[in-house]
C-alpha cells in the first residue's frame, strides 16, 4: 500500500500536455429559420501543437429556404448551396476528420448541439467527443477592463487574428484557432499546461480541489484500489483516520488525478476532495482481485461518500421450517437448522413477493401458530377461501401436507416449472375479467421468483465447492483465482514467460484459508461471490481444478424457457 501527501507533481502526471491535445476548431453556419434551423457550410481546421494539420470546408444543401437576412448576413444564398452536398453525405467526413480530437468552438453548445441532433437524425452514434469551449474560457481568463464582450469579433481584435471573423464558416474557424492560441498562452502563464486544467478553468473548479492535485504523484500507474482518507475528529474529540471513499481503476494514477480536475463534476465528491488529507492505494494483480477489495473494504469502513450498499451484511432468507406442518417465514439469517433456506434477498420486499409466489400456487399454511398433528384448532379466513389446506383443523394429515411441501422443496431446489403452470390458469382468468392491474402483480411474482432461484443456485453452487482454481488469458498474462466456499481466497497473474500451471499451485499454497459456511449461504459478502460468479462464467475461463459439483438444475430460473401462457 502507497499514500500521497501533497507535494507538487509534474504535468505530465497530471494529464495530457496540450502540446500534445489535437483540438478540431469546428464552426457552422445554419439556415437560421425558428424550428428548422439546418445546416448550410461547415468549417473546422485541425491544431496540434501550434500547428495546422488540416481543414475541412463545404457548403451542405439545407433542402430548403435560406431566408433573405441570413443570406445578407452570410452571403450564402440558395443559388450557392444548390449544387451542394446534402447533410447525409457531410456529416460522416466531418466525424472521420475530426475524430480523435478535442472540438473547439465559439459558443460550442450551439456548434455542438447542431452536430449531435445531426448524428441522431442520421442515425450515426455520438462519439463523445471532449469539447472546449472559447466563450467559457474568455470569460474566465480574460479580465473585463480587457474586452467589453467575448464576442468572436471583439476577441479577434484583441488578438490580432490573421483571419477576420465575417460569418462564413471557415474563416470563422481560423479565427477561433487564433483566438484559442491566445487564449493557451494567458493560461499557460497561470501554470495550466494540461487539458484538464484547461478545461478546469471553464467549469470552475474549486481552488481547494485543485490546491491537492499532488495527491496523484508516486501513485503508481497500474490497476487496483485508491482510498480517500481523512484524519477526523471522533465524539470524543480523538482525530482518528477515516477512510471517505473507495474505488478502483485499471490505472491509478490516472483515475486519482482526474479527481482534481475538470473530469470529476459529482458535487459530493468535491466536497470528499476538499476535505481529504491523503489518497491510499494497493496494486491488484486481476481485475477481479480488485473487484473484491473494493466491496470488502466498502463493507468494512462503510465510507460515508460511496453510494453503494454500505450495509451489505443486512439480506435476508426465505426459510421453510422444519416442523410437522411446515411453514414459510422471512428471516435475517441461517440457523444451521434441518430447515430449507432460499436466498438470499437484498430487500425484504423481494423475499415477500417469492413468498407470495409460492402461496399463490401451493395452499400451504400462512399462519405462524405451531400446530399440533393430533389436535385441532379453528381455522382462518384462508381456508374458507380455498387458500390453505387447513392443517389446523386437521382437514390434511401429515403425510398429505408433506406431499404438499415436498413440491415447494423442489420448485424451490430442482424446478420452477409446476409454480409457473399453477400461475397459467389464474392469469388467464384475470385477463378475461380485464383485471390487469392484477395479473400484471402475478407475472411480477411468477418473474420475482424465477430470477431469485437462479440467484440462489448460481451462490450455492458456489458456497459448496471447497476449492476451484481456474484461469483466464488476459493481455497482461494469465490471470489466476483460487476460490473456497464463493470467496476469492487468492489471485494471481502469470506473465508471458512463466508457467501458468505452477503459478497456481504458488497461488493454491498461499492461499487464505476459509471455513465452510453454513447452509446454501457463500463464506463472503453476496456481491463478492456474484462478481466471483460473473468472472468464472465468461467465456474462456479454464478450470485447473475443482472440488465439489459447480453446478445448478437445469429447469431452474428465466433459461429454463419460464414464460407464463395465456389461455384463449
Amino acid at each position: 500500500m502507497t499514500t500521497s501527501a501533497v507535494v507538487q507533481p509534474s504535468f505530465e502526471d497530471l494529464g495530457r500536455p496540450l502540446a500534445q491535445v489535437t483540438f478540431c476548431v469546428v464552426d457552422l453556419e445554419t439556415t437560421g429559420s425558428t424550428g428548422e434551423d439546418t445546416i448550410t457550410e461547415f468549417g473546422a481546421v485541425k491544431v496540434r501543437g501550434g500547428e495546422v494539420l488540416g481543414e475541412f470546408q463545404t457548403l451542405v444543401n439545407p433542402n430548403t429556404h435560406i431566408p433573405a437576412l441570413v443570406a445578407v448576413l452570410t452571403g450564402i444564398t440558395d443559388q450557392m448551396v444548390a449544387g451542394s452536398p446534402r447533410l447525409p453525405e457531410v456529416l460522416p467526413s466531418f466525424l472521420e476528420f475530426a475524430a480523435g480530437s478535442v472540438l473547439v468552438a465559439h459558443n460550442a453548445g450551439f456548434d455542438v448541439g447542431f452536430l449531435k441532433r445531426s448524428c441522431a437524425d442520421l442515425g450515426y452514434e455520438w462519439p463523445g467527443f471532449e469539447v472546449l469551449d472559447t466563450v467559457a474560457l474568455a470569460r474566465q481568463v480574460l479580465l473585463r477592463d480587457e474586452v467589453p464582450n467575448v464576442k468572436l469579433s471583439t476577441l479577434a481584435a484583441h488578438f490580432h487574428t490573421a483571419t477576420t471573423p465575417n460569418h462564413r464558416a471557415l474563416s470563422d474557424a481560423r479565427a477561433t484557432v487564433d483566438v484559442l492560441h491566445g487564449l493557451l498562452e494567458r493560461v499557460g502563464n497561470l501554470g495550466c499546461h494540461s487539458l484538464e486544467d484547461l478545461l478546469e478553468f471553464t467549469r470552475r473548479v474549486s481552488p481547494e480541489r485543485r490546491a491537492k492535485r499532488g495527491f496523484a504523484q508516486g501513485v503508481p500507474q497500474a490497476p487496483g484500489i485508491y482510498q480517500f482518507v481523512a484524519d477526523l475528529a471522533g465524539p470524543d474529540g480523538r482525530v482518528r483516520r477515516q477512510v471517505l471513499y473507495v474505488g478502483k481503476s485499471r490505472n491509478l494514477r490516472r483515475r486519482v488525478a482526474s479527481y482534481f480536475t475538470a473530469a470529476e463534476t459529482r458535487p459530493r465528491i468535491d466536497e470528499m476532495v476538499r476535505i481529504s488529507t491523503g489518497v491510499e492505494t494497493t496494486v491488484c494483480r486481476t481485475p477481479l482481485e480488485a473487484d473484491v477489495l473494493e466491496l470488502r473494504l466498502i463493507a468494512a469502513h462503510s465510507p460515508r461518500y460511496n453510494r453503494r450498499s454500505k450495509f451489505p451484511e443486512r439480506q435476508v432468507w426465505l426459510k421453510l421450517t422444519h416442523e410437522p406442518f411446515p411453514r414459510l417465514s422471512i428471516v435475517k439469517a441461517i440457523a444451521g437448522d434441518e430447515a430449507l433456506y432460499f436466498g438470499p434477498f437484498r430487500r425484504r420486499a423481494a423475499a415477500e413477493q417469492v413468498m407470495m409466489a409460492i402461496y399463490d400456487a401451493f395452499p400451504i399454511r400462512q399462519c405462524t401458530a405451531r400446530l399440533s398433528p393430533r389436535r385441532a384448532t379453528s381455522p382462518c379466513a384462508l381456508a374458507g377461501m380455498g387458500r390453505c389446506c387447513a392443517p389446523c383443523e386437521l382437514a390434511v394429515t401429515p403425510a398429505e401436507y408433506a406431499e404438499l411441501t415436498d413440491r415447494v422443496r423442489d420448485c424451490l431446489t430442482s424446478d420452477v416449472r409446476p409454480l409457473v403452470r399453477r400461475a397459467e390458469p389464474k392469469l388467464a382468468q384475470l385477463v378475461r375479467a380485464e383485471r390487469f392491474e392484477d395479473a400484471a402483480v402475478l407475472t411480477d411474482r411468477v418473474e420475482g421468483f424465477s430470477r431469485a432461484a437462479l440467484r440462489h443456485h448460481r451462490l450455492a453452487s458456489l458456497a459448496g465447492c471447497p476449492q476451484i482454481v481456474a484461469a483466464y488469458r488476459s493481455e497482461p498474462g494469465w490471470e489466476i483465482h483460487v476460490i473456497r466456499y464463493g470467496r476469492l481466497a487468492s489471485a494471481a497473474l502469470a506473465r508471458p514467460g512463466e508457467v501458468p500451471q505452477q503459478v497456481a499451485r504458488d497461488a493454491v499454497a498461499v492461499a487464505e484459508w476459509v471455513a465452510p459456511p453454513v447452509g446454501p449461504a457463500p463464506a463472503a459478502i453476496v456481491e463478492e461471490t456474484e462478481r466471483v460468479a460473473d468472472w468464472l462464467e465468461r467465456p474462456g475461463v479454464r478450470l485447473i481444478e475443482i472440488e465439489g459439483d459447480w453446478s445448478w438444475p437445469l429447469r431452474i430460473g428465466p433459461a429454463a424457457s419460464v414464460q407464463i401462457r395465456i389461455g384463449a
